[in-house]
């Protein structure tokens, strides 16, 4: 009786393993999906079982969406450069800095090229590895002399970038060169660390007019960052790091520069977009740019012009710098005191308009 009852169960768990794998394998007139099926007839459905992936915002960025505004001067151009015309601007959406890049984060960039280090295991990315000398990554420490006549810089030269009391202060005394090298680090270090199946488009200095676009915060026309048209806010606190009257660097709370993070964001979560560091962007300069570039995500791009655009002014800038319309402009080999950079990445799906609550930071 025990032996039959043991049959019948056997053959009963038999049949049910029949039942559930013979239609998966198309054993059972079941030819797999509904795609499958239509390939089968000569159809084209694409490649079946694809992966779906998600671009993950990476650490200390922010999602900035698609958007139009009138790029150009909000107010009087006092300088009658006639170089930042209106003009109505669409702009995609795109990742950005928080911050402007500190010496910390670039020092871990000057740390992997010293060590020769830039992943942690295997790569998970098949492309090879940028190529740097340590000499030419560096910050130059001099600027804080030989950026100013007659100056006292002689403890920032010889602390700033060294000295954890400055880790978390905007890098300075690096080139345009040099902001590029360290997004061609940032995107290899990110894409041969992350465990996703596909590379992140590449971190990237921000277009002129994406620069415009995310320091006007989500406003269509804004003088600064905050709107404006003021400087001080209702309890009379200046709202940037920069230069409010002539010999005056003090009154907003720091001499030189101040640590990435303070003073208030703007709309889109970004943080000194105008003041403490100046900033590179991709752009080449020309005065006319505005009327040579297309009104769908511009960017003049002229190899052979050395000027490279420079916005949202500096510690040691007068408010007019500090505009958010205001173009100035460095060669691109040259290292100051006052310039430092922030980077980008492309959001993928850029013709469409991304779900910021969708585009929270992830673990990965």
């Amino acid at each position: 009786m025990s032996r039959k009852m043991n049959s019948r169960i056997f053959t009963l768990i038999l049949a049910l393993l029949v039942v559930a794998v013979l239609p998966s394998c198309g054993l059972l007139g079941k030819k797999g999906s509904a795609s499958e099926k239509d390939n089968r007839r000569g159809e084209v459905t694409g490649v079946p079982k694809r992966v779906i992936w998600q671009q993950v915002l990476p650490k200390d960025m922010v999602p900035v969406k698609a958007g139009t505004f009138w790029m150009g001067q909000a107010d009087e151009d006092i300088a009658f450069t006639q170089s930042s015309l209106n003009k109505q601007i669409t702009i995609s959406e795109f990742y950005m800095d928080k911050y402007e890049v500190s010496n910390n984060k670039y020092r871990q960039f000057v740390e992997a090229v010293r060590l020769g280090e830039y992943t942690y295991s295997t790569p998970t990315t098949l492309k090879d590895p940028p190529q740097f000398n340590l000499d030419e990554v560096l910050p130059d420490s001099t600027v804080w002399n030989t950026s100013f006549t007659f100056h006292y810089g002689d403890p920032l030269m010889e602390f700033y970038f060294d000295h954890p009391a400055f880790d978390n202060y905007p890098v300075v005394g690096v080139s345009w060169e040099q902001a590029h090298m360290y997004c061609q680090w940032r995107t290899y270090h990110l894409n041969a660390n992350d465990k996703s199946d596909f590379d992140y488009p590449q971190f990237r200095l921000p277009t002129e007019a994406e620069w415009e676009y995310a320091a006007k915060g989500g406003k269509e026309v804004a003088k600064y960052p905050w709107g404006g048209p003021y400087l001080k806010n209702k309890r009379g606190c200046l709202m940037a790091n920069f230069k409010p009257g002539r010999g005056n660097y003090i009154d907003d709370g720091f001499a030189y520069t101040a640590p990435v993070d303070v003073f208030a964001p703007n709309g889109f979560g970004l943080y000194n977009m105008s003041g403490n560091v100046a900033e590179w962007v991709l752009d080449a300069y020309s005065p006319v740019g505005g009327a040579l570039t297309w009104d769908l995500d511009p960017k003049y791009d002229n190899p052979n012009e050395k000027r490279k655009v420079v916005r949202g002014g500096s510690w040691k800038d007068i408010a007019h710098y500090l505009e958010t319309s205001t173009r100035t402009y460095e060669f691109q080999d040259v290292k100051t005191a006052h310039i430092g950079f922030r980077t980008t990445m492309t959001y993928l799906g850029r013709s469409g308009s991304m779900n910021v609550n969708n585009n929270r930071r992830r673990k990965r």
